[in-house]
């Protein structure tokens, strides 16, 4: 792996983040959280470089990061299924089509995706631990 680009939950996280604020923010722009959420979804992929950048430097906050950016995958999650419950119903006014289709891809990717990052974080506590023993 050569840099972050690499990391398949960049790549995802990245992915989800475009479609967040090119389609899902035009699909309910009177959403409540709709700052909140596009801030979100920009910010997992932001974490995810950030820790894989420090991880050699410093373990605690590369992992503290790991888990900022599962904590945003979560929320993220959260949002979706706000504004479905909001917007997606019958009677509900959006600028665009509700695309449940959209959502329901959106929701299994970042759930995917913060099991792959818990994954990674485990990856990297292991790693380190083998790296502290083989110092003494």
């Amino acid at each position: 792996m050569r840099s972050f680009r690499d990391l398949e939950v960049y790549a995802k996280t990245l992915e989800c983040a475009v479609a967040v604020a090119s389609s899902v923010r035009k699909m309910v722009p009177e959403f409540l959280h709709n700052e909140g959420m596009t801030n979100c979804a920009l910010s997992i992929p932001l974490w995810i470089a950030e820790a894989h950048s420090i991880r050699f430097a410093d373990r605690k906050e590369s992992i503290a990061l790991l888990e900022k950016a599962m904590a945003g995958c979560n929320k993220m999650v959260v949002y979706f299924e706000e504004a479905t419950g909001i917007y997606g119903g019958a009677g509900a006014k959006c600028k665009m089509p509700f695309n449940f289709e959209l959502i329901d891809e959106l929701i299994k990717k970042y759930l995917e995706t913060r099991g792959k990052i818990f994954r990674l974080e485990k990856s990297w506590q292991k790693w380190d631990a083998e790296d502290a023993a083989r110092r003494q």
